[in-house]
């Protein structure tokens, strides 16, 4: 569905009040996420409803992570030495609303089987100390069983590249999509890893849990990462419910993660403050294998950090200063009073800033 105004009309919306917003990031849902919808303005609905805020807010960055600056050919990302990001799709399940890559969001069909493997894959051979290929989009397991595994097997064919690792939300955005014949065609490619994109227990379906199994049956070894959105699981009891059935579906939750700054998103941003204290809640509430890292990923390409005392340098005039995995320091801005919330949050983890 990415005719906004058929939306609108059944929830009884006036699609004019939301024309700008869905002219700059269209709309796109399908009817099973729909489906998850119990009420206007609930958990999610509010990750896949346009806001106004999109557009009337402009704080942020388009390109938050500097992904086409660390483009060496197209669709291809180089940040980290041993690792690419190869954005093999351009089209989703849903559109997230709070999407760090909604800059390269569009009307229309996909047009992910027009683009050129060859430029990234002589990338890759080229480069022996690419080891890992994470494979994202858009999402990968909305291709064509035929595309995906003409991409499987051509990354197989380079002897350095040890690890393809998949990042997906279709298995709790669209799980009849995960077939067996789909689970059947990653398990070929082993070590393949996939990490699913799910924020709240609602999506914790049986459908979605079929999908999972499915793919944790074909051997795949299933991780979540979850996105901390102020007003739909930020708080103890929504996160600690969500990891704890994850676990139990036996996806792992991997990441915790910090809303990146990208532009028109400042409405689902919490407090870093926020996310230390709700893992300090949830410490050994839930299984240790329940608890995800909390990181963030910093703006202008520095990579991923865990939010860990050890790597939080300094807090004040409005930004903390953390060291990158290059040993560099970052700065990170905060939101208004919280420098102040900070230093004690972090002197529970055992450090005085």
């Amino acid at each position: 569905m990415t005719n906004f105004d058929d939306f609108a009309n059944k929830w009884e919306l006036d699609p004019h009040l939301f024309a700008d917003t869905v002219r700059a990031h269209p709309f796109r849902l399908n009817l099973y996420f729909e489906g998850l919808i119990r009420s206007a303005g609930d958990p999610i609905w509010r990750q896949v409803v346009p806001d106004e805020r999109e557009v009337s807010d402009r704080s942020g960055i388009e390109d938050p992570l500097s992904e086409e600056s660390l483009s060496p050919v197209p669709n291809l990302v180089h940040r980290y030495p041993n690792r690419v990001l190869w954005l093999v799709n351009d089209q989703c399940a849903i559109h997230c609303r709070f999407c760090t890559r909604k800059r390269r969001w569009y009307s229309g069909p996909s047009r992910a089987l027009e683009q050129d493997l060859g430029p990234a894959l002589a990338y890759i051979r080229e480069n022996p100390g690419v080891q890992d290929v994470l494979l994202s989009g858009g999402d990968p397991l909305l291709l064509p069983l035929s595309r995906l595994r003409e991409i499987l097997e051509k990354l197989r064919e380079i002897r350095h590249v040890q690890i393809i690792r998949i990042g997906t939300r279709v298995p709790g955005a669209l799980p009849r999509l995960i077939t067996p014949e789909l689970a059947g065609l990653l398990g070929r490619f082993h070590p393949v890893y996939i990490n699913i994109h799910f924020n709240h227990p609602a999506e914790l379906t049986a459908e979605a849990e079929t999908a999972c199994a499915l793919l944790a049956n074909s051997g795949i070894p299933l991780g979540s990462q979850t996105v901390l959105l102020r007003g739909i699981n930020d708080s103890e009891q929504i996160l600690g419910a969500l990891f704890h059935r994850l676990l139990s579906m036996r996806v792992r939750p991997y990441y915790l993660m910090q809303m990146d700054l990208t532009a028109g998103t400042a409405h689902f941003r919490t407090p870093v403050a926020t996310g230390l204290r709700i893992l300090s809640l949830l410490r050994n509430r839930i299984s240790g294998l329940a608890m995800p890292h909390f990181v963030v990923d910093l703006p202008g390409g520095h990579g991923k950090v865990a939010l860990t005392p050890s790597l939080v340098r300094e807090i004040g005039a409005g930004r903390m200063m953390v060291e990158n995995y290059l040993g560099k320091l970052c700065p990170y801005p905060l939101l208004s009073g919280e420098e102040k919330d900070l230093p004690a949050l972090m002197s529970l983890y055992g450090k005085q800033l």
